[in-house]
């Protein structure tokens, strides 16, 4: 099969595309969002990122209870129970998008698009002017990119031939051998630590956490550009130990010029609302936010031990 080929017949599976990103890499940016992820992490704000598969969002406040989602789902994930619209969460969506054209009022919505590596080359490519006057490109983001290995690296190939920028940002539970296959591709790696601990980054995530630390040390160890995501909550990674064992981690190589630095993502609480339209509880009972005298106290306990910190705020 040649390139070319490939590319049309190759599918990532997608759950948003998103234009001028200023967050997530250097410059102007476009946003592929993959759909699936190793991970749970409790406070994740796409949870409809976590699974592979298609699945139903429904916004129960917008539907009208008219059942026109019903008439036309072939595998009868729609319901009306007692004059209600419900969704059935035990039978698998096939992602046809027949009930959300068929609503009128918006309240259904289809998450995950088979896109092929040329469907995703032309949206990158509207924007290639801003990607070369700001020195930014594309990130691949998710979910997790590099849960969908083949698809990743394609779309990396293809961008870097345009002479794109192109980031991933990866929680890095990913099999060595496939991180390694796709980093002669990628420019900067946004690499999530979420926490140190590895029992408690298991009670947080669902994973334990030895296979992300020897990940980004085979990065960093291997020449490859990484920059440092610390999502920050309070009563679960905010505290001086648990800070100070990220500096101890990482201060072999915060002189290497690989090392990017270190970004602070202070919790938000932009994805609950998501979570209800999916019939999911959110894991997250009390708020934990942190104060902008928090935020100020751990960027500057990762300053003073000379690293180049940033606070990104959406």
């Amino acid at each position: 099969m040649s390139l070319e080929q490939a590319n049309v017949e190759r599918k990532a599976r997608i759950f948003n595309l998103q234009k001028y990103n200023m967050y997530d890499g250097p410059g102007v940016r476009s946003m592929a969002f993959f759909k699936g992820c190793p991970l749970r992490c409790a406070w994740c704000s796409n949870p409809e990122s976590q699974h592979r598969g298609h699945e139903v969002m429904f916004k129960a406040s917008a539907c009208v209870n008219c059942g026109a989602c019903v008439d036309v789902c072939p595998v009868d994930i729609h319901q009306m129970v007692a004059g209600e619209h419900k969704v059935r969460r035990d039978v698998q969506c096939m992602g046809c998008h027949l009930c959300e054209e068929a609503c009128l009022h918006n309240a259904l919505k289809i998450m995950g698009e088979d896109k092929s590596i040329d469907e995703l080359l032309a949206f990158f490519d509207q924007d290639a002017d801003f990607y070369r006057m700001s020195g930014g490109g594309i990130t691949l983001s998710g979910g997790e990119a590099l849960a969908q290995p083949e698809a990743a690296l394609s779309l990396l190939v293809a961008c870097h031939k345009r002479g794109y920028h192109t980031a991933v940002e990866t929680c890095g539970y990913v099999p060595t051998k496939t991180l390694l296959k796709v980093a002669e591709h990628v420019d900067l790696f946004l690499f999530d630590i979420k926490h140190m601990d590895p029992v408690k980054h298991k009670r947080w995530t669902g994973a334990n956490n030895e296979l992300i630390l020897e990940n980004v040390r085979t990065l960093l160890e291997n020449g490859f550009n990484v920059r440092v995501r610390m999502p920050l909550l309070k009563g679960v990674n905010d505290s001086k130990e648990e800070i100070d064992a990220v500096i101890a981690f990482f201060t072999p190589y915060r002189y290497q010029k690989n090392f990017d630095g270190v970004d602070l993502l202070p919790y938000h609480k932009l994805g609950v609302g998501k979570y209800g339209q999916l019939d999911l509880d959110y894991a997250i009972k009390d708020d934990p936010s942190l104060t902008e005298a928090d935020l100020k106290r751990i960027k500057s306990w990762i300053g003073d031990a000379d690293f180049t910190v940033n606070l990104v705020s959406h």
